[in-house]
């Protein structure tokens, strides 16, 4: 790893740690950036990503996507160009060498601004890309990183300089190796975009049945080619996406309104609370109301 690039990582590290303080996921005052610090390792964690650019500084994880394995560390970026659900599992942390990294969330419109402007033209593609993919960090990257974190430090700048440095950020981004594949995502008509529709519908409509021809239709595809699609972006079918995500509901209601399991399966689209039990438990390894104990304990919730 070339020097620069070491010293850089160290800087970036060293502002995660002040802005972070202890352990756990930090919101900040710099629009769409999240913090993360934890002192030892974790197990395995459900969650949905939206697009956004993932850089650790110091330690390693991993990401499940379906059956497909994704390790990064900090001479690597991850990014998630549309709403993903998946299992993180960070794997290199310590109490004397914490993991610690970054998020940035961004939206397919900021990247349309960035093409609209930028000197370079990318064209739609009818093919598709996986939508989660792991990148070389370079020293570009790194640097617009470390300004973007170091307004932490400078809260009267943040207005008028966050949106800059991200569309900085981004800018470098599409200029690197997968640039064409992230720009997908905000052409129309690229088969990327038009799958992300069809996604954006799932994800907002996680209660309501499952209809493959009008998904199809909202992506402008035939049904097989809708499926091939779909499954390329996501690594998964379209009935596998839209379990994974009323699963990844149903647990986040219940741990933030402790509904009864029969009607938060219900409002997730399930029309059988025994089919829903046995679902939650092979997804998250316990029945619904032990596992949400076991998640309030871990936590300290009441």
């Amino acid at each position: 790893m070339p020097e620069a690039i070491h010293n850089q990582q160290i800087e970036l590290a060293k502002l995660i740690e002040q802005h972070s303080g202890q352990d756990g996921v930090h919101e900040t005052a710099v629009p769409s950036l999240y913090l993360i610090r934890l002192s030892c390792i974790t197990e395995p964690v459900h969650r949905v990503y939206k697009p956004s650019l993932c850089f650790i500084a110091q330690g390693l994880k991993e990401v499940m996507l379906a059956q497909e394995l994704f390790e990064y560390g900090p001479s690597d970026y991850l990014i998630s160009s549309m709403n993903l659900p998946v299992i993180g599992h960070v794997i290199k942390a310590f109490p004397d060498a914490p993991y610690l990294s970054l998020r940035l969330e961004f939206t397919p419109n900021q990247i349309l601004e960035v093409l609209k402007d930028a000197p370079f033209q990318i064209t739609p593609q009818e093919n598709t890309k996986r939508a989660m993919f792991v990148g070389d960090m370079d020293s570009s990257i790194l640097d617009s990183l470390i300004r973007l974190t170091r307004l932490l430090n400078h809260p009267k700048d943040i207005s008028f300089l966050a949106p800059i440095y991200t569309k900085e950020i981004l800018y470098l981004l599409l200029q690197g190796q997968f640039g064409v594949t992230l720009a997908q995502l905000a052409m129309e008509g690229s088969s990327t975009y038009r799958i992300s529709e069809a996604i954006e519908h799932i994800t907002h409509n996680v209660g309501q049945p499952l209809r493959i021809e009008e998904l199809a239709e909202l992506a402008n595809m035939g049904i097989s080619t809708f499926h091939r699609h779909f499954k390329e972006v996501t690594a998964m079918s379209p009935i596998q996406f839209q379990k994974q995500m009323r699963l990844q509901e149903a647990r986040r209601l219940l741990l933030s309104e402790s509904g009864d399991a029969a009607d938060v399966a219900f409002r997730v689209g399930y029309e059988s609370a025994s089919q829903f039990s046995r679902e939650y438990s092979r997804m998250f390894g316990a029945p619904p109301k032990a596992d949400i104990m076991h998640l309030k304990a871990k936590y300290g919730q009441s």
